[in-house]
């Protein structure tokens, strides 16, 4: 039986991948909750495409 929380899972996507024009996503997937993060998240992780470190953003 699955949990019922407020922990749901978002994507995060990079912000600097789509104006190089380059092929591929640099995409990760991980949770939050709900409840104490409303708004969008904003990380910075690892672009392996662009071999640094960029902003990755929420999408949907």
């Amino acid at each position: 039986m699955a949990k019922k929380g407020n922990r749901v899972q978002v994507i995060l996507e990079c912000t600097e991948h789509k104006t190089t024009g380059l092929a591929g996503t640099s995409r990760y997937i991980t949770t939050k909750n709900k409840k104490n993060t409303t708004e969008r998240m904003e990380l910075k992780k690892y672009n392996s495409i662009l071999k640094k470190v960029t902003v990755h953003k929420e999408i949907k």
